[in-house]
């Protein structure tokens, strides 16, 4: 294969594939502008680095970093709670925009996605640049956030693309240049190569993508597998990977958890903890147009130790409105007063579509009907303005202890030994099983 180009072609197709700048981090900046060109961090309630800003990484904090390191590497660092709910309503938007552009979108992961070009031409005239550079314009204007593009022949040269020029940046690969971007790539660099196959391919004398896309297909196919056949092929121009447009429409169950720092005896600050993620499962279950058969509440103290209880309802719903009573009841089972706990998480589960759900003779439809109208309001809300843009009026943050208090139980009083019982096997949890 001659190594001046790859591809004869410059452009038989186009892949795009778009990358957000420092994901987590660029939310809070967009949500908190007082954060921009500011150093953000997110992972205090981990005590490690999730995610930093570029003002953040230029001062050499990356992910992974213990918090007690990023004083000394950056004192001036702006170091918040992981707000992952928030983060899923970006992507979400983020999504949205892009299939305004093209019908054809494949949700990478969060903060990645890949994007049929040539389906964009149909909507957008103009040169791929033109329209890559039209949707970075309109993520940012819209969400606040900066992405970065690269365009090419295939999934893994577009994804060498978005890479090149970050953040910020466009990166355009036709066919005739390819070898340009590729000759001083190193191997491990190339979605899908480790450092196992680049070592293996080290000892045959390939260090770069270009080395690795030179070698001609009889050496490919003698000395790798099928997966590394596949990207030999992406790198020399040839779409082996398709853009994947299946999104993920149903889940068995959704869990939401809240770390905080520090651990907490205040009663009616750990409710309010579990009543936030009974609030942001509920609003997964309802994009997906779910609802709940059971809520698996859990509390986790400071030691680590962990207690749940599994509470079944009598009609399936993914209204916090509905749930709050339930809510209180296995806090009252769980909670120890006095008790550091630096952990709270709840789990629909027995999900099933919203549409297929029975309703009993007498119950108040007209009433069900109008809750479902005021939560598609709140949820739009939350679409457009952000999951804080709006909250039920429900009184969550009164102490459940008050309620054990005026009824005269006690929260030892109430708990079971649970040996020998049914643990959850996500969380590996001690559970009360409790039909409401």
């Amino acid at each position: 294969m001659n190594n001046q180009f790859i591809s004869l072609s410059s452009w038989p197709r186009a892949i795009l594939h778009l990358d957000a700048d420092a994901f987590f981090a660029s939310c809070e900046q967009a949500i908190h502008p007082e954060l921009k060109g500011r150093p953000v961090i997110t992972g205090k309630e981990r005590g490690i680095v999730a995610a930093a800003s570029y003002e953040a990484k230029a001062k050499g904090v990356s992910r992974g970093v213990r918090l007690s390191d990023v004083k000394k590497l950056c004192p001036d660092a702006v170091i918040l709670p992981s707000d992952y709910e928030t983060y899923s309503l970006f992507s979400v938007r983020m999504f949205e925009i892009l299939r305004r552009f093209s019908p054809d979108v494949e949700e990478y992961s969060i903060d990645e996605a890949f994007v049929d070009a040539d389906r964009t031409q149909t909507t957008y005239h103009g040169s791929y640049e033109s329209i890559a550079e039209k949707m970075r314009a309109v993520i940012k204007q819209e969400l606040g956030i900066t992405v970065s593009a690269g365009v090419s022949l295939s999934k893994v040269l577009a994804k060498i693309g978005s890479k090149h020029r970050k953040p910020d940046g466009l990166t355009m690969i036709p066919g005739r240049d390819i070898h340009l971007f590729l000759g001083n790539l190193p191997v491990e660099k190339v979605w899908g190569i480790g450092p196992n196959t680049a070592a293996y391919l080290g000892k045959h004398g390939i260090r770069t993508a270009l080395e690795f896309a030179a070698k001609d297909e009889g050496f490919i196919t003698k000395y790798l597998s099928k997966p590394y056949q596949e990207i030999w092929h992406e790198l020399n121009g040839r779409s082996v990977y398709p853009v994947t447009t299946e999104t993920k429409s149903s889940y068995q169950s959704i869990s939401k958890a809240r770390t905080f720092t520090p651990p907490s005896t205040d009663e009616s600050f750990v409710f309010a903890q579990l009543s936030k993620n009974l609030e942001n499962a509920c609003i997964k279950a309802r994009r997906y147009h779910l609802a709940a058969n059971r809520l698996i509440v859990f509390l986790r103290q400071q030691d680590y130790q962990s207690t749940g209880a599994e509470l079944k309802l009598t009609r399936p719903t993914a209204f916090p409105s509905e749930l709050y009573a339930l809510l209180r009841e296995g806090f009252r089972k769980l909670y120890l007063p006095a008790t550091p706990y630096r952990q709270t998480g709840v789990v629909l589960s027995g999900l099933v579509a919203e549409s297929g759900i029975q309703y009993g003779l007498f119950e108040d439809t007209a009433k069900i009907a109008k809750m479902a109208k005021i939560y598609e309001s709140i949820d739009e809300l939350s679409r457009k303005y952000g999951k804080h843009a709006s909250s039920t009026g429900q009184p969550a943050h009164e102490a459940p202890g008050a309620a054990r208090r005026r009824t005269g139980r006690r929260a030892g009083a109430e708990r079971r030994s649970v040996q020998g019982g049914e643990q959850t096997a996500a969380a590996g949890l001690p559970m009360l099983h409790i039909k409401v």
